[in-house]
């Protein structure tokens, strides 16, 4: 039952997240709302793996959360490059 609860909160955080993606006004709030949508598919893979009582969903976590880490730098390099042009 608590799944369930958890799962649902976490697709809310997802649905919040794609709407500052889609509505952000500024490029900076469309990175922070796609490292926060990022960060709660890690915590669904985890959750996911928790309830399957099954390990290769954490190394996917954990791969995932590398691959999210190195796109967040790439963003800020891009923002950092972009805005020392002006």
């Amino acid at each position: 039952m608590i799944n369930y609860i958890v799962f649902g909160l976490l697709g809310l955080g997802l649905l919040f997240a794609v709407i500052r993606f889609v509505k952000g006004p500024q490029l900076s709030d469309r990175v922070v709302s796609l490292d926060t949508f990022n960060m709660i598919v890690i915590g669904l893979i985890v959750l996911i793996a928790l309830v399957y009582n099954n390990n290769l969903y954490l190394d996917i976590a954990i791969v995932y959360s590398i691959l999210a880490f190195l796109e967040t730098i790439v963003f800020a390099r891009y923002l950092e490059g972009r805005h020392g042009n002006h």
